[in-house]
């Protein structure tokens, strides 16, 4: 059984417990809890020496940032649960196409506004409203080409649900429920596309704890 070192919370760890459900890996959850910063401690930098969680470790196999224990279990087991990443080459590099989205015109941008209207609130601290007006407007033109690609397909790689769209659920939930759900709902195409992948089963299992 894979050995999933985080806190049950965290945007990381979630994802990856997100891909185990997906693909149907049991998994064990040992809690790294970050409000005591065990994720400091010497025992976990042994593994993990940036003190982030999380990391897995499968029967010795010890791995950490969350993208690459996702793609890491999703080509481990093929072929159970959904398949998330395309092994056709052109296929697989739309997937790639896709990921890079993800990663640089959105997560870029909604982390930061994550930061601010959630995260900060939480430690008794006042978010920065200027500069989460300013990510937003940066944000917009984003969300619009987005829109326009699921105009013309299902999912952003295409027909078929990828790791690509996944990524987007533990900050784009956060992001959402922060009072941001009218920047989605405006676009018809982004809108039924964020229902769908926010919908799945595979999530709603770990939205609220890995």
């Amino acid at each position: 059984m894979v050995k999933l070192y985080g806190y049950p919370n965290s945007t990381c760890t979630r994802l990856v417990a997100l891909v185990c459900k997906e693909k149907n890996i049991p998994y064990e959850l040992i809690h790294i809890d970050l409000t005591k910063g065990e994720q400091k401690n010497p025992a976990f930098t042994a593994n993990q020496p940036f003190g982030q969680v999380p990391y897995i470790d499968d029967d010795g196999f010890i791995l950490y940032e969350s993208r690459a224990i996702a793609r890491y279990l999703i080509k481990k087991h093929p072929n159970q649960g959904a398949h998330l990443i395309p092994s056709d080459p052109k296929s697989e590099a739309l997937f790639e196409q896709a990921a890079s989205i993800e990663a640089f015109n959105f997560t870029t941008f909604v982390t930061p506004i994550v930061v601010e209207k959630v995260f900060k609130p939480r430690r008794g601290l006042k978010p920065n409203e200027e500069r989460v007006a300013e990510l937003l407007g940066l944000l917009q033109p984003k969300l619009d080409a987005y829109d326009l690609i699921l105009s013309k397909q299902k999912y952003l790689a295409g027909d078929s649900v990828t790791l690509a769209d996944l990524s987007h659920l533990p900050y784009g939930t956060a992001f959402y429920g922060a009072g941001f759900h009218e920047v989605f709902e405006s676009r018809p195409n982004l809108a039924r596309w964020w229902k769908d992948i926010s919908s799945r089963p595979a999530w709603l299992a770990v939205k609220d704890g890995a």
